[in-house]
């Protein structure tokens, strides 16, 4: 099943170009469970083979990475409790999500757009949060640019490097999502740890 999908994606790709690329990356930044690991590496394989452009593969990413945060944006931001209320179940959210939504990013909402791009399953559902909070837009889209641009080529260039080495780009990514998913359990740990020392204090 991996192999018809790396092969589908592959020709998807290959086939529309920087547009594909694009939807795809539109695709994975809206609530869609489309993984950039089952695009960007592929991309990077058409690099390699020359069909594609390296600068332009990102940009193309990055565009469409940008334009579906902001659909969601703007979905969290005009009908979020309707939205939660209806569909929020299916992306995990709920209604305690959207009233702390508001007063999270108003105060860590730069640096949770910036790192949730690493986060497995976290990137995809983050900018609707971010709308129902209001979000500052111009600090939203340059977070978020920043997060998806690294990620993305990181992504691509593992594609580059690899090439039909698939499993070797899974396996990577897997540990890479790992490390993330343990220091932020770590650093969960450690702030309750510290907001419950200093109560006591």
């Amino acid at each position: 099943m991996i192999e018809a999908l790396i092969t589908y994606i592959t020709a998807f790709i290959s086939s529309i170009g920087y547009i594909g690329l694009f939807f795809l990356m539109f695709l994975e930044s809206t609530v869609f469970p489309l993984p950039s690991e089952l695009v960007m590496p592929f991309a990077g394989f058409l690099v390699a083979l020359g069909e594609m452009n390296t600068f332009a593969a990102i940009l193309a990413s990055l565009l469409g990475s940008l334009a579906g945060s902001l659909f969601a944006y703007y979905i969290g931001k005009n009908y979020g409790m309707r939205f939660v209320k209806k569909f929020g179940k299916y992306f995990f959210l709920d209604k305690t999500h959207l009233q702390s939504a508001e007063k999270w990013f108003k105060k860590y909402g730069d640096k949770t757009i910036l790192f949730s791009r690493f986060i497995p399953g976290i990137r995809h559902v983050i900018s609707i949060p971010a709308g129902v909070g209001k979000m500052n837009l111009k600090k939203f889209c340059l977070f978020t640019a920043m997060g998806a641009g690294i990620w993305n080529s990181f992504l691509l260039w593992l594609g580059y490097v690899l090439q039909k080495n698939w499993d070797v780009v899974y396996r990577y990514t897997e540990i890479l999502d790992m490390a993330v998913i343990f220091f932020i359990i770590a650093f969960i740990v450690y702030w309750f740890y510290s907001s419950l020392k200093k109560n006591k204090s």
